[in-house]
């Protein structure tokens, strides 16, 4: 099938204006701008739902994967083993979408097709590298391009690209391993200085580490907590 991208990422939060204030304070997103080839936006904020609260779901951004035909995509989950987690709904700009959970847990959303991606890296964490991989890389057309060898438990860091490109966009590996770390996809976005924008995370009410991570090819990550504990991350490009 043609290859798919994510294309939207949405915030579900507890605290949906003080969600809005951090990032555009600290990252500078605009929830209202960003649009897609479409004209429409790729990002959003939501009151994370009730019923998602009662289960004891934190706050936590929302993934989706543009497809051409979301019923077919649902159905090829399911039978790979993921969860519907509610019907195929659509969105305020009428486009529907519906929200699952994959074969090892982690929460993606399927969404009828638009282009673009303003997340700079995504990386689920999983416990099965394997498994995870043959359902996103058959169902979505993704591409190995390259392998970070680590230590156990996790073992690789396994790269892929959505486009002829070959550029890799992203990496899965068993980082939900470790303990305290569920299966979940993790987006990164693309700060100028990442040193001054950790600062800005932690003034704001936000967690995060001491000092950034770097990847093989220079470029540095950091992963973080918005105010209201919502996982993200900062990557910022060599030079």
């Amino acid at each position: 099938m043609t290859s798919s991208a994510f294309c939207r990422y949405d915030l579900r939060t507890t605290d949906a204006d003080a969600a809005r204030t951090f990032y555009t304070e600290v990252i500078g997103l605009d929830f209202t701008g960003a649009p897609s080839s479409e004209g429409r936006s790729m990002l959003a904020v939501w009151p994370l739902h009730e019923q998602a609260r009662a289960r004891g779901a934190p706050a936590h951004w929302l993934g989706q994967i543009g497809v051409t035909d979301v019923e077919d995509a649902v159905h090829r989950l399911v039978e790979l083993g993921s969860e519907r987690l509610g019907p195929t709904v659509r969105g305020a700009d009428g486009i529907p979408f519906a929200i699952l959970r994959d074969p090892l847990g982690a929460v993606v959303a399927v969404r009828a097709r638009t282009r673009g991606a303003p997340v700079a890296w995504h990386h689920l964490h999983t416990r099965d590298l394997d498994r995870s991989w043959a359902v996103y890389s058959d169902l979505f057309g993704w591409t190995h391009t390259e392998t970070l060898e680590v230590a156990d438990p996790v073992g690789e860091y396994r790269m892929f690209a959505w486009d002829g490109s070959g550029k890799s966009m992203g990496s899965i590996a068993n980082t939900a391993r470790a303990p305290g770390v569920h299966a979940h996809w993790l987006f990164y976005f693309e700060v100028a200085d990442l040193e001054g924008t950790l600062a800005k995370v932690r003034a704001r009410g936000g967690n995060a580490p001491a000092s950034a991570t770097v990847l093989a090819n220079g470029d540095r990550i950091a992963p973080c907590e918005d105010g209201q504990r919502a996982a993200f991350g900062l990557y910022q490009r060599r030079g």
